[in-house]
């Protein structure tokens, strides 16, 4: 046999070899395999001989600390929403927050109110409220609620007809000497940069009495319509807060929101 015969013939017996070994190298193709770590073509062998039973048991089994693992990776959400004494904004004796309702956001400052389950805010139009109130009609996301849906059944006083839709009235005290009248409704409610859309709060349509916050109040209860509970998805109803010095005339304190980074 000459040399060309002889070369040949190796050439043909290796492409063979080839075409007949399923783990063979295949330099034409561009496709990526993808190979059972376990498997037949898999240059890594079980610990020990096992059945194929006990390998799908055995590789089960570390599904738990790739899943934590994957987890870690997963960047938790915080944010933290300026503080001030409302003394010094105000001239009232409570703490408030520096947020945004609407779209646009139109800033208010409420007060931050641990003990309380809901939100609300005076709205335009309010009969004795300050100059200072939220604008439903500027907003393009504001939306009333009415009886029919679950939240008006969160909240205390409320106020609706036994059958037939209404819009959801309720009313409440605060402060021992005062009260408020408010139509349940919903809005963006912005947090620094984070949105919470639809988030349900009071709309207050008249006040009576001395102690209701004149830019309203954001309720940090364990309630369904607090804030914890509304953004429970995204801040896993975790928060901390630092409060500046009552004398202090900056937003020098924080509310932090979201697991990560608490002190």
């Amino acid at each position: 046999m000459d040399f060309t015969a002889t070369l040949l013939f190796f050439a043909l017996f290796i492409s063979s070899i080839q075409a007949v070994d399923p783990c063979g190298s295949r330099p034409q193709n561009k496709d990526l395999s993808v190979i059972p770590i376990y498997g037949k073509c898999s240059p890594f062998k079980p610990p020990k001989p096992e059945s194929w039973v006990d390998t799908v048991i055995n590789m089960a089994s570390k599904d738990p600390a790739r899943l934590k693992y994957l987890s870690s990776l997963v960047a938790q959400k915080t944010t933290a929403v300026p503080i001030a004494s409302g003394q010094q904004v105000l001239s009232i004796g409570n703490y408030v927050v520096k947020v945004k309702l609407g779209t646009p956001g139109q800033v208010i400052f409420m007060v931050l109110d641990t003990s309380n389950n809901v939100a609300w805010v005076p709205c335009s139009g309010c009969t004795g409220c300050s100059a200072t109130t939220f604008l439903p009609s500027a907003s393009s996301s504001y939306g009333s609620l009415d009886c029919s849906l679950p939240q008006c059944n969160q909240v205390h006083g409320l106020s609706c007809p036994a059958t037939g839709a209404a819009a959801c009235f309720f009313n409440q005290s605060y402060g021992g000497d005062s009260s408020f009248s408010a139509n349940l409704a919903q809005d963006s409610l912005t947090l620094t940069n984070d949105v919470i859309p639809n988030f349900a709060f009071g709309c207050i349509n008249s006040i009576s009495g001395n102690s209701i916050p004149p830019q309203g109040l954001l309720g940090m209860g364990r309630g369904p319509m607090s804030l914890l509970s509304q953004s429970g998805s995204l801040y896993k109803s975790v928060f901390s807060y630092c409060l500046p010095s009552f004398k202090s005339n900056y937003f020098s304190g924080s509310l932090k929101l979201g697991p990560a980074g608490q002190p």
